[in-house]
């Protein structure tokens, strides 16, 4: 049977919706949100839960800053918004010495503090906005958000005001979104936030027929505007007036240049070449990783390293693919992530390496290392 989230987000003709056409006629107008990005009306409890499989929390986290599983009670992420508020109440004044820096179609906002003072801020910001934290880890500055539906995409049409909140809990986007952020230490005083996005969006599985009979759950393209959207949202939560803060995310950005070439040498050496300084490397590679499937567990700048997890969708056993378990609390011991260290070196003035290595620090010489260093090139030339 069809869902009937699916069906909601599908043109309608059942006898139901004609008689209230008859009902309705004047009220037959769509009218489209204006603000583009709302995930506080659906919360972070709504739905099924769409926590990460349980292996793929980090886990060098602290255990105390963890939502196990992606999920919470409504009280306890009331109680939690509730916090957040007061906090925000006694920021008495914003922070000087915010800009919106730019590499290419890359951007990122760097701030004139120390991370461990903007860690607390850049969490209650997530709270404040609807979402629950399923990576919390303070001393590596690196944080992640739950899966949830930006309902600003849900249009405001004659259907759901005429039916009102009854149903309301039925009508889906299909779509998903979680996002890291990532502090990152550039200069004593001086701190990068990285904010990156995921979206995942859900698709019919048709029978012979072309009939819906279920769906999956599956990747789509990332979405720059979306990150760029939180960048102004969190420049306004460290005092930064709303129309400043648009103005400087909207400036143009610089153009796109392909940068990162996967090289193999004979059967047992493969590395990617970027024609960039290692500064500019590090934060590349350090974006890739955030925009695929690597959890960054720790890394260490000064030695150039990255220590990831990563799991192989194909290991899942299922020929759905990652995505249909995406969405499951199961825990499957079966799934087992297996570390690594991306490893960043610097080649010359403009150029550097990236290798891949297995958790002690060996080089990975495998195939699954050559597919590691693919995909991180697939997301370095995009």
């Amino acid at each position: 049977m069809m869902h009937l989230s699916y069906l909601l987000r599908r043109p309608v003709s059942t006898p139901l919706v004609l008689v209230m056409i008859c009902l309705s006629l004047s009220a037959c107008k769509s009218v489209t949100s204006n603000d583009t990005v709302d995930y506080k009306s659906s919360g972070a409890v709504r739905g099924p839960n769409l926590s990460y499989p349980p292996d793929l929390i980090t886990a060098q986290a602290d255990r105390r800053y963890i939502v196990q599983d992606g999920t919470a009670t409504m009280s306890e992420y009331n109680a939690a918004v509730k916090k957040s508020v007061q906090l925000r109440n006694n920021v008495m004044t914003g922070i000087p010495g915010m800009r919106i820096a730019r590499d290419g179609e890359r951007r990122w906002l760097v701030v004139e503090k120390p991370a461990p003072e903007l860690y607390p801020q850049v969490k209650d910001f997530w709270q404040e906005n609807g979402f629950l934290l399923v990576v919390d880890s303070p001393s590596t500055g690196i944080m992640e958000t739950d899966w949830a539906e930006n309902r600003a995409k849900i249009a405001q049409d004659w259907i759901r005001s005429t039916v009102g909140g009854a149903i309301d809990s039925i009508y889906d986007t299909g779509e998903r979104d979680k996002y890291k952020t990532r502090l990152e230490v550039s200069k004593p005083g001086e701190t990068e936030i990285y904010i990156t996005q995921k979206g995942a969006i859900e698709k019919c599985v048709t029978d012979s027929t072309q009939t819906c009979i279920s769906t999956i759950w599956t990747s789509r393209p990332n979405d720059p505007e979306l990150e760029a959207a939180f960048l102004a949202r969190l420049m306004e939560r460290l005092g930064m007036t709303q129309e400043q803060a648009k103005a400087l995310v909207s400036a143009p950005l610089g153009p796109k240049t392909p940068k990162a070439k996967l090289i193999q040498e004979g059967n047992n050496t493969a590395y990617v070449e970027l024609s960039s300084s290692f500064d500019r490397s590090w934060r590349d590679v350090g974006l890739a990783l955030d925009r695929s499937n690597f959890t960054v567990e720790d890394r260490n700048r000064s030695n150039g390293v990255y220590y990831v997890r990563y799991v192989n969708p194909k290991d899942l056993g299922d020929t759905k693919g990652f995505f249909s378990n995406l969405f499951s609390s199961k825990d499957d011991s079966s799934l087992k992530a297996k570390k690594y260290q991306v490893v960043v070196k610097s080649t010359g003035e403009n150029s550097a390496n990236v290798y891949v290595q297995d958790a002690d620090g060996k080089p990975e010489n495998t195939p699954a290392g050559f597919q590691l260093l693919t995909l991180l090139t697939e997301q370095l030339t995009r």
